[in-house]
């Protein structure tokens, strides 16, 4: 069950120019796909996360439409074939 995560233009730097980064293994939860991701690009997980392991608050991050935030964080299940989208809050007046 491959998993890709989508990466906004702030951080595809810090993986290699990549837009877009497919995992070789099967992660059960979102928290063990951003492990894999920081295995192999370890500059993203301070942009994601705070020191003390959670979502930065201006950090959204998505499996599908739904945002971890209402569906478990970090422990939400991921489906076959998911696709993880971080995004960068946006905010204004």
């Amino acid at each position: 069950m491959p998993v890709t995560v989508t990466l906004p233009g702030p951080l595809r730097q810090r993986a290699g120019g990549r837009s877009h980064v497919t995992l070789d293994a099967s992660p059960a939860t979102v928290g063990e796909a951003l492990t894999l991701l920081w295995r192999s690009h370890p500059g993203l997980r301070d942009r994601i996360l705070v020191e003390s392991g959670e979502v930065r608050p201006h950090v959204n991050v998505f499996v599908g439409n739904e945002s971890i935030r209402y569906t478990g964080g970090l422990a939400t299940p991921l489906p076959q074939d998911a696709t993880i989208a971080i995004i960068p809050a946006v905010s204004g007046g």
